[in-house]
C-alpha cells in the first residue's frame, strides 16, 4: 500500500518525532551553540604513583532551551566519571561519554574539540536568561599533568577555567607555585592552593614534597586563656608571645565564591545605574534574601528571578519602622533612613540550592556623577567578581584598580574587576564623552 503523504515539512516531522521520544529540538539534531558561566574547578591530587587527580567541576549551562551539556575530555587523560549532580535539586543526572561526532549528532555546534565529551542530560531546559547549574565529579589519570621528579611532585597544566583550586595529597607541603594564589589548610590537614585566572588561560605549575612521617604543618592557635588577638607559641620550651596579629582570622576561598555583580551606568547627570547581582542560597529552610541599601543610595524598580527555573519572585522595599514591624533581622541597627529590598522564595530544601538574580536601579549622587566634564565613579566592591559597563558614548580614561577591558554588545566599554583577596577594593573610574 502506498504511504500517505504528510502535511508536515521534513524539519517539522523531525522535531515532532523527537518530542514523541521525549527529546528536545536540540537533541533532535537542529543544533545549538553551547554557552556557559560561573565555572569553578577543584583538583584533588591523589597518591603520586597513581598519576591521577579527582576533579570537581561546577558550571552553569546558559544556552536558552538547552537540554544537554557537553564537557570536553582533555586529550591524553583517562577519565573515570563518578557522578553528575543538578545543583538546584541535589539530584543525580544522566550522563554518558560520546565522541565528537556523536556530540555533533546530538546537536552540539561550532565546537573545535575533536576528542571525547561527557554528555549530560540537564534536569530541565535552561530558561530564557537563566542557568542550568551542575557539578561533575570525575577522576583523570594524566601523567603529563601530574608526575614525580626526584623528591618533588609536580602539577603542571594550562587551566582555562578562571576559578581553580588544587589540593595537595595528605602529608605534603607546598614548595612553589607560579601564579599568585591563596593558600589554606583544610579541616583534614591538606593544603589548598586556589586562584582566579583573570580571564586568561593560566599555565599553572605547582611543586610539593612529602613532610616527615607524622609531621603536620604548624598552625598557631589563639590562646583561650589570654587576651583576644594573642598567639600562643607551640614550640616545646617556648613562652607565649603576645601579638596584635589576627589569631582568629578566617578567610573564605575567594575563587570558590559565586556572588557576582554587573553595573550598567546610566548617563552621569542622573547619578543612577542599573545593576543585577547573582547569589546562591544553600541554607535549608531559608525563604528570603535581604538586600540592605547603602546609606546615601536609593533603590527603585527591584525585581528578582530564580535562574534555575526562570520563576519570578515577590519583591518588596521596606524602610525604617516597617523593617522591624515585619520582624526582619538585617544584621545591623535599623534607623528611619534604613532601606532594605526583600526577595521572597519557597524555603530551600535539604540538599537543594537556589540561584537568584536580583535587579534594581540605584541612585547615588555622592559616588556617581560628573566632575567637570568627566564621568566619575567612586565606589567600593566587596564581591570577588565585579563588572562595570560605561554609558553609551563614553570612553575610559582611568581605572584605579586593574581591570580587563572590552566592549559590550552595543559597543559600550566594559570593565571586569576581580578581587582575589579578602576585603573590599576601592574602585575609582573616570571617563570622557567621545
Amino acid at each position: 500500500m502506498k504511504p500517505r503523504s504528510s502535511r508536515y515539512s521534513p524539519s517539522t516531522l523531525l522535531v515532532l518525532l523527537a518530542l514523541a521520544h521525549g527529546l528536545s529540538a536540540q537533541e533532535s539534531g537542529t543544533g545549538f551553540v553551547q554557552h556557559q558561566a560561573d565555572s569553578y574547578t577543584r583538583y584533588e591530587l591523589l597518591e603520586p604513583s597513581s598519576e591521577s587527580f579527582r576533579i570537581l567541576y561546577d558550571v552553569s549551562a546558559t544556552a536558552s532551551g538547552a537540554r544537554l551539556y557537553f564537557n570536553p575530555i582533555r586529550k591524553g587523560s583517562e577519565p573515570i566519571v563518578h557522578a553528575v549532580t543538578d545543583l538546584a535539586s541535589g539530584r543525580s543526572l544522566e550522563w554518558k561519554l560520546v565522541s565528537a561526532e556523536q556530540a555533533e549528532a546530538a546537536g552540539l555546534r561550532e565546537s573545535t574539540h575533536d576528542g571525547q565529551f561527557l554528555q549530560v542530560t540537564l534536569a530541565r531546559p535552561v530558561p530564557e536568561g537563566g542557568e542550568g547549574r551542575i557539578r561533575i565529579d570525575k577522576t583523570y589519570k594524566d601523567p603529563a599533568s601530574y608526575f614525580s621528579t626526584g623528591p618533588m611532585i609536580v602539577f603542571e597544566r594550562t587551566l582555562g577555567v578562571q576559578r581553580n583550586s588544587v589540593v595537595l595529597p595528605s602529608g605534603y607541603e607546598l614548595v612553589s607555585c607560579n601564579y599568585p594564589s591563596q593558600i589554606a589548610t583544610e579541616e583534614d590537614g591538606r593544603v589548598r592552593v586556589s586562584f582566579m585566572g583573570r580571564g586568561i588561560g593560566v599555565p599553572f605549575r605547582l611543586a610539593a614534597r612529602s613532610l616527615a612521617k607524622g609531621q603536620k604543618s604548624p598552625r598557631p592557635v589563639a590562646d583561650s586563656g589570654s587576651k583576644e588577638g594573642q598567639i600562643e607559641a607551640r614550640e616545646p620550651g617556648s613562652q607565649s608571645v603576645p601579638s596584635s596579629a589576627r589569631a582568629d582570622f578566617a578567610s573564605s576561598e575567594r575563587a570558590f565564591e559565586d556572588r557576582e555583580i554587573v553595573y550598567f551606568l546610566l548617563q552621569p547627570e542622573t547619578h543612577s545605574f542599573r545593576l543585577y547581582h547573582d547569589y546562591t542560597e544553600k541554607r535549608p529552610g531559608v525563604d528570603r534574601y535581604l538586600n540592605v541599601v547603602r546609606p546615601g543610595s536609593r533603590a527603585r524598580d527591584p525585581s528578582a528571578i530564580v535562574l534555575d527555573t526562570g520563576e519570578e519572585l515577590k519583591v518588596e522595599t521596606l524602610q525604617g519602622r516597617a523593617i522591624t514591624t515585619r520582624g526582619l533581622d538585617i544584621g545591623e541597627p535599623v534607623t528611619e533612613e534604613t532601606e532594605v529590598v526583600v526577595i521572597w522564595f519557597d524555603p530551600v530544601g535539604a540538599g537543594e540550592s537556589k540561584r537568584l538574580r536580583i535587579e534594581e536601579t540605584y541612585t547615588d549622587a555622592g559616588r556617581y556623577g560628573l566632575d567637570g566634564d568627566e564621568l566619575l565613579w567612586d565606589r567600593s566592591f566587596g564581591r570577588s567578581r565585579n563588572t562595570l559597563v560605561l554609558p553609551a558614548g563614553w570612553y575610559l580614561t582611568e581605572s584605579s584598580v586593574p581591570a580587563v577591558v572590552d566592549e559590550a554588545g552595543a559597543g559600550e566599554i566594559r570593565l571586569q574587576l576581580e578581587n582575589d583577596r579578602p576585603g573590599v577594593i576601592e574602585v575609582l573610574v573616570r571617563a570622557r564623552r567621545r
